[in-house]
């Protein structure tokens, strides 16, 4: 309007120099001169101008509001509220869609449930009044379309809604189930250990998995303290590394010390923890630098390293750490913890033994063949040997590569087992997994196996661990390996 007003001022001044011109023509006239040729034909262009203005932008005259501009208006995804003022005049549109502004919209659902997505808008609405309506045809095809869509979306819910049920009352059931079994455990089993842990009916519980109540001290029973480690002993320790941290972080260094570990092999193992502590279960990030149980995980890992400077720190301690941290106290986790790398299988592993650790990867392939022959051929043809994937297994005592609750388990039968369900775990996940892993090269299979899928079932991989006894003939797993390592 503003622009519109602006060309109309400057027209009327043109007029006004017109008129004055014509004026100036007509004294001129009177006076008996003549005026040139060139004033006439720019007086003639200026008429002209104008007249040509004056019609292009014609005065409008304003008109009261039709009731169509109250009509909701229109958008893909559904219906808008109505506009005051509609941007295109409403009498033009109803014209060139060939209806009238006050014609009823024909087809149009009332008291609409919900507000149409855009499926629904394109299916049950009317389209809006510039596009051609819809055809007979057309209408009951969308009808039918919308109909098949609500009856498909109304299976899935009720499909979800089953599963949601069936989740719940499984997890009712265990929820049940282990308040049962805590009972049991902490009123019969924990007072009387010693006379009970080995009984059918213990045995039996601990395969079922441990509350989580009880899990640490179950552990801590299990695992023993052959160490004869105190709390006061770990404050000591932990108090020796402590100083060795606060002296290497103003000096740079560290003088020589008299526990056999030297001066890069100490350096090395801070810097592995620090590095080491931010990787430790990642998705939880209370183990990362500035969550609750980072500086317990460092202490904890630091104290070790003092306490046996000849195995130091290896990359996985922080896994098994940060479990036994999560089941039990500080002092109580370092026990467990240096007692449980003292076994045997751990001690091999951690020392980075090779030939031992090769025995128990042979031993492992004595039961891979009797139980799994097909796998175990696949794996032989592609030269796709066990410390590929065993190592980080047995590193981390399946905490890394499994998921954290069917970790806790397979420790709960692990404590109660020792080192054997270790590679019956292994022999369980090969079983698992053993469809995929024959149609997998070499590559896929190494990369499978050190990464496994996240949706792992405790109940679908102890079934498969349940399905894969540690016999060889008549031999048991302790004297397979036995007879494994006797040999040179």
């Amino acid at each position: 309007r503003a622009g519109r007003d602006l060309v109309e001022m400057e027209l009327a001044a043109v007029n006004t120099v017109v008129t004055v011109t014509s004026t100036h023509q007509n004294r001129l006239a009177d006076r008996g001169n003549k005026i040139s040729v060139s004033s006439l034909k720019i007086a003639h262009s200026l008429s002209w101008l104008f007249c040509l203005v004056r019609s292009l932008f014609p005065k409008k005259q304003r008109e009261p509001k039709g009731p169509s501009q109250n009509v909701p208006g229109w958008k893909l995804f559904g219906k808008v509220p109505a506009r005051e003022s509609a941007p295109k005049d409403s009498r033009t549109i109803q014209q060139v869609a060939g209806t009238s502004p006050t014609q009823p919209q024909q087809g149009r659902r009332k008291n609409l449930e919900f507000e149409p997505l855009s499926t629904t808008a394109l299916i049950l609405e009317d389209r809006p009044a510039n596009l051609p309506a819809k055809s007979v045809e057309e209408a009951q095809r969308h009808r039918q379309e919308y109909d098949e869509m609500v009856a498909e979306a109304k299976k899935r819910e009720l499909k979800e809604a089953q599963r949601k049920r069936k989740e719940m009352k499984e997890r009712f059931k265990q929820e049940e189930s282990i308040a049962n079994a805590m009972v049991v455990w902490n009123n019969d089993i924990l007072p009387n250990w010693e006379n009970t842990r080995n009984t059918r009916r213990v045995r039996e519980l601990w395969w079922q998995g441990l509350p989580p109540n009880v899990r640490g001290k179950v552990w801590s029973l299990a695992i023993g303290n052959e160490l004869n480690i105190t709390p006061e002993l770990y404050e000591i320790f932990l108090s020796r590394a402590k100083e060795r941290w606060r002296s290497f972080s103003e000096t740079g260094s560290e003088t020589e010390a008299d526990d056999g570990a030297s001066l890069a092999d100490r350096e090395s193992s801070l810097d592995l923890i620090k590095l080491d502590i931010s990787r430790t279960f990642p998705p939880l990030f209370i183990f990362q630098k500035g969550g609750p149980y980072h500086d317990l995980l460092h202490s904890v890992l630091g104290a070790y390293t003092c306490y046996r400077p000849d195995v130091g720190y290896v990359q996985g301690m922080s896994f098994i750490a940060a479990v036994l941290i999560l089941n039990l106290e500080e002092a109580d986790a370092f026990i467990a913890f240096a007692n449980l790398l003292n076994k045997p299988c751990q001690l091999a592993f951690f020392r980075v033994d090779h030939d031992l650790m090769l025995k128990y990867f042979a031993a492992f392939e004595v039961f891979f063949e009797e139980n799994l022959p097909r796998l175990f051929n696949h794996f032989q043809s592609s030269n796709l040997t066990p410390d590929l994937y065993l190592i980080d297994w047995i590193f981390t005592l399946y905490s890394k590569s499994l998921p954290l609750d069917v970790a806790c388990r397979v420790w709960d039968v692990f404590c109660r087992d020792g080192e054997e369900f270790l590679f019956r775990t292994g022999l369980g996940i090969l079983r698992l997994y053993e469809d995929v892993l024959l149609q997998l090269d070499f590559i896929r299979s190494a990369q499978f196996l050190t990464r496994l899928p996240e949706d792992i079932g405790s109940d679908r991989l102890f079934a498969c661990i349940a399905a894969a006894p540690m016999l060889n003939g008549n031999r048991k797993w302790s004297q397979v390996s036995s007879s494994k390592q006797k040999k040179t």
